[in-house]
C-alpha cells in the first residue's frame, strides 16, 4: 500500500469515526492555498478540523509524535484561513475546534485514538 492509500484510509475511518458521532462531514483535503485540512466536519453550532495522523510499520516517530510546532502553526493558519474565507458566514457556527486522530491497521483491525481539542487555539 503506498503512503497516499494509506493516508486516505486513515482518512476514511476518521470521516466514519466522526459520522458515527452525530457530525456532518463538510468537507475532506481542504486546500487553502499551500496549506490543506484534512476534515472538515460539523454537528450543530461546532465545526470540528481534524489532522489525521497514521504511520506503518517500523516507524520511528509514533502518529501523534509527528504532530510537530511547524505543523501546527500550519493547521492553525489553515483554520484561520478558512474561518475568513468561509465558515464566519455559515449559519449557527459558533466554535471552532482542533482534534488530531492517529490511525493504526494491524491484524486487520483499525484502531483511531482521538484527541479533541488537541490543538487549542
Amino acid at each position: 500500500m503506498t503512503r497516499h492509500e494509506l493516508g486516505s484510509r486513515a482518512e476514511l475511518a476518521v470521516a466514519d469515526f466522526l459520522f458515527a458521532r452525530g457530525f456532518a462531514i463538510l468537507d475532506r483535503n481542504v486546500r487553502l492555498g499551500a496549506l490543506e485540512l484534512d476534515i472538515v466536519a460539523r454537528r450543530r453550532c461546532l465545526v470540528v478540523v481534524t489532522e489525521v495522523r497514521t504511520r506503518g510499520r517500523g516507524a520511528l516517530v509514533r502518529a501523534f509524535e509527528s504532530v510537530t510546532r511547524t505543523k501546527r502553526a500550519r493547521l492553525g493558519r489553515a483554520v484561520e484561513r478558512l474561518w475568513r474565507s468561509s465558515l464566519s458566514r455559515m449559519p449557527g457556527v459558533i466554535r471552532v475546534r482542533i482534534d488530531v486522530a492517529a490511525v493504526t491497521f494491524a491484524g486487520g483491525v483499525t484502531r483511531v485514538e482521538y484527541v479533541e481539542g488537541a490543538l487549542a487555539r
